[in-house]
């Protein structure tokens, strides 16, 4: 096969399906990527950067701001294949993320090649992630106008593309039909090899103190420290938590950019509107035992997840992130929200304990007593471990499938 990843930070979700496809030296495998790599290739797969001609307008109607940008990146996308076909590369299937516009227009440039489009997320302005948290609510009417319009990308998409991939069925669940139906559930996969339990692990933080599984360790893990992720939550919860366990040390990860949501309007990062709200509540004694370690390197992040005693994670009603996966493919006592995207991977008492998102009081309960109580967290830990393991798993599980979503587009 001649294949074409497009996605404007590659290989982003496709870090395992590119390189495994690329490894067959029957394929040829292409990807279109906005960011600048060192070097041409890329496991196997040859690179073609491109940039955008333009910036976004100034003053446009920002109803239609969202949309203007995914042209713009569209357009970018559109001549760079222009110039990919005029040096003769023509793909049987091209494998897009289109949630920035890229691959709007690649079945102009290609017409008979197969469009496979990775389906993240489609927005609804109710049900959904929007009008979820009553602390923060829609800044004006409009907002649902502006929502509806941002689907015209995946709305456009839908049009031309052969078929959809979607990392989990609520996910999936939020396209409509008809595409609905032309979408399969296929989670981008977890090496469980790589990601597991290690009982002998310790781990040096911020440079002087050193952590073994002896230790009393919560962890809580965003992209980025925002509500979406509970992160408010979570910090507003940490004075009794820190009151309650004398020794336990939390470590936090996290940037302090925006990944989902609005920015913060005080122009500080959501990590310092909540670390300044509950610090006055905590001693100094007590807050040295808080950790934030911002952004860690994929091998230090899994240390960290191996190391935890106890973690947490929380989000709205929207995508599920891979790192809530990690953590039961390396064994983690977890307690998670009681939301919807949780509900296809953790079982209350099984695999985790869900609680009500609102409900930090729970949360520190379910916290304290699976410190208290080795068994359950040894018990949840391993039953999060298996359904990883069965359900996630890379090599055994998630790659074949991917790869048969691929080849039967040809069909």
């Amino acid at each position: 096969m001649r294949i074409l990843f497009i996605h404007q930070n590659f290989p982003g979700q496709f870090k395992f399906l590119a390189p495994a496809l690329a490894a067959d030296p029957q394929n040829t495998v292409l990807a279109m990527t906005m960011k600048q790599h060192h070097g041409r290739q890329w496991k196997g797969v040859t690179l073609c950067s491109y940039a955008t001609r333009r910036s976004s307008t100034k003053d446009v109607h920002p109803w239609v701001s969202d949309f203007e940008t995914k042209t713009i990146r569209g357009e970018a996308c559109f001549y760079a294949a222009l110039r990919l076909k005029a040096d003769g590369f023509m793909p049987d299937v091209i494998l897009a993320h289109p949630g920035w516009g890229e691959s709007m227009f690649v079945k102009d440039v290609w017409p008979l090649a197969k469009l496979g489009i990775y389906c993240e997320f489609y927005y609804h302005s109710f049900g959904a992630d929007v009008g979820f948290d009553p602390e923060f609510p829609l800044k004006n009417e409009g907002e649902t106008c502006r929502l509806h319009l941002k689907n015209l990308n995946n709305l456009l998409h839908f049009q031309v593309a052969d078929a959809g991939i979607s990392p989990t069925e609520w996910q999936a669940s939020t396209f409509p039909e008809p595409f609905r139906s032309r979408i399969s559930v296929v989670h981008d996969g977890i090496d469980t090899g790589m990601v597991a339990p290690d009982p002998g692990i310790s781990m040096l933080i911020n440079g002087n103190v050193w952590l073994t599984k002896q230790d009393e360790v919560i962890t809580f893990v965003n992209r980025n420290l925002e509500p979406y992720r509970g992160y408010h939550i979570f910090m507003r919860a940490l004075p009794e938590l820190l009151r309650r366990r004398a020794k336990a040390r939390v470590l936090i990860v996290g940037g302090e950019n925006v990944s989902y949501g609005a920015r913060p309007e005080e122009g500080r990062s959501w990590k310092e509107i909540f670390a300044a709200e509950v610090r006055p509540a905590i001693s100094d004694a007590d807050w040295s035992r808080v950790h934030f370690l911002g952004t860690l390197p994929y091998q230090q992040f899994i240390q960290l997840l191996q190391l935890s005693m106890v973690h947490v994670y929380l989000t709205y009603p929207f995508v599920l992130s891979w790192s809530l996966l990690e953590a039961m493919s390396a064994g983690c006592a977890i307690v998670a929200s009681d939301t919807k995207p949780l509900h296809e991977a953790i079982t209350h008492g099984v695999t985790g304990r869900l609680v009500n998102f609102f409900d930090g009081d729970a949360m520190i309960h379910d916290v304290c007593s699976l410190l208290d109580d080795p068994a359950a967290r040894a018990r949840l830990g391993a039953g999060a471990r298996s359904f990883a393991e069965r359900h996630f798993d890379l090599e055994a599980v998630c790659l074949p499938h991917q790869i048969q979503w691929v080849k039967k587009m040809l069909l």
